[in-house]
């Protein structure tokens, strides 16, 4: 049996959970988030406590019990205290603006790439070179990040690039004249 997935999450005073067969909806102050896990698990609520629990034996529903247990804790985590990445973009001419859900990014490419912003994302640019991601969920806040990250990835030469903030990037020595 999992150790993480027979850890009960607590509810906090301010989230609401809804559980409709295997799907969980987590609804608190900073917004709503769902998710559909797979039918190896049963997920309950027992005194202000979500409990996930392993239906069968086989080894894919033994992974899936901590897995769900960790990604509903997560879920609640977001929809209490939000996620967010910081990403900052190096280079010259390398910038970034915000024009209403879109965010225009100018990464020395001969056109800017506009990127659309899903629901639930919420992005602020400072500077022209810092950008915050925030939003509850926290694989959607990822994926945007890795999204903006690919666009430019920081090249090991001169570090230019979109890269997040900690992120360490092995610089290479150029070619020497001989």
């Amino acid at each position: 049996m999992s150790r993480i997935g027979i850890q009960p999450i607590p509810i906090p005073d301010k989230v609401k959970v809804e559980i409709k067969a295997t799907t969980v909806l987590v609804e608190g102050p900073k917004g709503k988030v769902h998710r559909t896990f797979a039918p190896v698990v049963s997920i309950s609520i027992e005194d202000k406590k979500v409990l996930v629990k392993p239906v069968e034996d086989s080894r894919f529903a033994k992974a899936m019990h901590g897995t769900a247990r960790s990604i509903i804790a997560s879920m609640v985590k977001g929809v209490t205290a939000g996620f967010s990445k910081d990403l900052e973009i190096q280079g010259v001419g390398f910038k970034a603006n915000l024009k209403g859900r879109q965010l225009d990014l100018l990464l020395g490419f001969s056109h800017p790439i506009l990127m659309d912003l899903p629901e639930g994302i919420k992005l602020t640019v400072v500077d022209g070179t810092k950008i915050k991601v925030e939003g509850c969920d926290k694989q959607l806040v990822g994926a945007v990040t890795a999204e903006i990250r690919s666009y430019y990835p920081p090249e090991p030469y001169k570090g230019k690039g979109v890269r997040i903030v900690g992120e360490r990037v092995r610089r290479k020595e150029g070619k020497t004249v001989a």
